[in-house]
């Protein structure tokens, strides 16, 4: 026989994270790293390399709105409900440039029912690039089971 242990929220984040990673081919190919994350927050890293560099010689706008989407992604995910985006903003504030380490900082600013609003900053050596504002749909179902098993004495 086994007894159920409920999961901490910092567990189910990093549960939850774990198995949408597994899945997420799009933010492994593009060379990014989670660097943290817990419930509401996620933080997401990924170089500019350079076929990710525009006709300008700066990072393609489209790159930097990939990393603040898959920030947001793991940051509505976090809670181990299948979420996706149902509307996102972006404004550039500075460019990105070939080499330059982004960081894509994802945080909660509201959840209620099955909406939930996100604001995502990305920089770069610690200065704004970027910022996103991010609306979430739960779609329903879960990540992960929601109670671990742990053998009985």
């Amino acid at each position: 026989m086994t007894a159920q242990i409920a999961f901490s929220p910092e567990e189910l984040a990093r549960a939850s994270t774990e198995a949408m990673w597994k899945e997420d081919s799009a933010s492994q190919g593009l060379g990014m790293e989670i660097v943290r994350v817990s419930p509401g927050e996620a933080v997401l890293a990924m170089t500019i390399r350079p076929d990710m560099v525009n006709g300008h010689g700066i990072a393609h706008g489209g790159f930097i709105f990939l990393l603040a989407d898959s920030a947001f992604a793991f940051a509505c995910n976090s809670r181990n409900e299948r979420t996706v985006a149902a509307q996102c903003n972006i404004s550039f504030i500075r460019p990105g440039k070939l080499g330059d380490r982004l960081v894509a900082t994802a945080r909660e600013i509201s959840k209620t029912g099955r909406s939930g609003i996100y604001d995502v900053r990305v920089t770069a050596n610690d200065v704004a690039i970027a910022e996103l504002r991010g609306h979430s749909r739960s779609l329903g179902g879960v990540w992960v089971p929601t109670e671990k098993t742990a053998p009985s004495e």
